[in-house]
């Protein structure tokens, strides 16, 4: 009985049924989109922080530079050999760039604290290149301009011509410790062409460049790049997973502490927690235990994001949310109302029902059934246009651009500057990444949106369940004609 009167007055009141089911709709959906949308957002941050740092990193133990004025490093200089006629000249700089060095022992000290799952070092360097030619100029004796025969003096002259062209090239190395290459920058890009660094080549003169740096020069696998007058094998082609990549080339770790002589030397120590929930606690054992350090958590670096990125995320949790909650009130509310002005309009019916027998509690609970259906179809309305609103968003796929804040300070650390995403130590930041944004919908995001429907309609139900309950069967006999 109930299901066939629920069934009835359902098809005969289409239009109001629907009204109710399409205000719920619009709530549930927007709060799928948002919802989506603020997940996608997180996902992109996480790749933003990935690229600094590679994956499974939950942080770093660096050491700012001092300035030049307190032992820090100095500008690089070059030297050329002064040589006969047109001599080409080269002359590489390798430096560590964005920290100072720590020594390699304290990897191992990082690794021995409590909480620590895993500690891997590694070499960030900035390589200047210049090379060129000195052209030598000509000696050209004076004219003789005077009328008399006397010329001009023996040797008197001038030097024409010559000159200089040199041309300054400045990249990227990372040195990687083969032996250990589940964390650092490098994780967070795949090979797609040529093979990984093998275990072994812990000092082998073997290269892994990044697939843009490779297109832009026209290197190949089995080509060969100089770096300071030392030929290293390319192996393999990486490509990043956010776009940008950590370092243009890759090489063993041995063989960048020799090119940059920082024998025993490391500027960032990688780190991964045993518990993810107890990574402040690593942090602060890090900074007692190894004084003079500076930890950076993912958590710090996750507030230095800017760009057009950090407004979205702010825009998605402060005014996007809150729009999402007062739509749905408002479409809560209006649901109930309509209900309740429903039950109103049937108060010849409801009565009647009563005078025949049926108790209030009979009256309420089908009124809360057929708010509870309305509510149902809303939230299947709500769940069909709030998928369909992510998957355009995905679909469109908007890009996002997206800058870290250094936590370095002084020369080659930024100074309180940006960095590149991207950079694995605090390299100037030349151009923002950008990250293609998605709306993912999670199981968690669908239950959601039930339990919203659901309790759309129990709001509705309850509004009209309380006008119900206060209809008399008198009403009913006042009101026949």
């Amino acid at each position: 009985m109930f299901f066939t009167y629920l069934r009835r007055e359902l098809r005969r009141r289409r239009k109001a049924a629907l009204v109710v089911a399409s205000g719920l709709a619009l709530g549930i959906a927007l709060v799928i989109v948002v919802n989506s949308a603020s997940a996608g957002m997180q996902q992109a941050q996480g790749k933003v922080l990935e690229s600094l740092y590679g994956l499974g990193t939950d942080m770093t133990v660096t050491k700012a530079a001092p300035p030049p004025s307190e032992g820090g490093r100095e500008r690089p200089r070059f030297n050329f050999d002064a040589q006969d006629g047109d001599e080409t000249q080269s002359s590489d700089v390798v430096m560590p760039q964005g920290f100072e060095t720590l020594a390699s022992s304290t990897v191992g000290k990082v690794a021995d604290q409590t909480g620590v799952a895993g500690a891997v070092g590694g070499l960030s360097l900035s390589v200047l290149k210049v090379d060129g030619e000195f052209k030598p100029g000509e000696f050209a004796p004076r004219e003789n301009t005077s009328g008399g025969g006397g010329g001009g003096g023996a040797g008197t002259g001038e030097v024409r011509g010559g000159g200089a062209n040199f041309d300054v090239n400045s990249y990227t190395v990372y040195g990687t410790d083969t032996a250990h290459q589940d964390l650092g920058p490098l994780t967070s890009s795949k090979i797609t062409d040529g093979r990984a660094f093998e275990t072994t080549e812990t000092d082998a003169k073997v290269a892994v460049v990044d697939s843009a740096y490779a297109k832009e020069k026209k290197y190949k696998v089995g080509s060969d790049v100089t770096i300071k007058g030392t030929k290293f094998e390319i192996v393999g082609i990486a490509t990043a997973d956010s776009g940008d990549a950590s370092a243009n080339l890759y090489i063993p770790l041995k063989q960048a502490q020799t090119l940059s002589d920082s024998k025993d030397k490391v500027t960032t120590v990688y780190v991964k927690a045993d518990d993810s929930q107890q990574i402040a606690a690593v942090k602060s054992a890090v900074q007692k235990n190894i004084p003079g350090t500076t930890v950076t958590t993912s958590a710090d670096l996750a507030d230095r994001v800017s760009g057009s990125l950090s407004t979205a995320s702010d825009l998605a949790t402060s005014v996007g949310k809150w729009l999402s909650i007062a739509v749905l009130i408002a479409a809560f509310v209006v649901a109930g109302l309509l209900t309740m002005s429903a039950v109103t309009r049937r108060v010849q019916e409801f009565g009647t029902l009563k005078a025949l027998g049926w108790k209030s509690g009979r009256v309420t609970r089908q009124v809360v059934g057929e708010a509870m259906v309305n509510g149902l179809v809303g939230g299947a309305l709500g769940i069909a246009v709030g998928v369909a609103g992510a998957y355009v968003l995905t679909a469109v796929s908007p890009s996002l651009t997206a800058e870290v804040g250094s936590a370095a300070a002084g020369p080659g650390g930024g100074g309180g500057g940006m960095i590149r995403a991207g950079g694995p130590a605090g390299q100037a930041a030349d151009k923002a990444i950008e990250i293609a944004l998605t709306a993912p919908i999670s199981a968690a995001t669908i239950a959601l949106a039930v339990g919203l429907a659901v309790t759309g309609g129990l709001i509705a139900g309850a509004f009209g369940g309380w006008r119900a309950s206060r209809l008399r069967p008198a009403d009913a006999l006042r009101r026949v004609e």
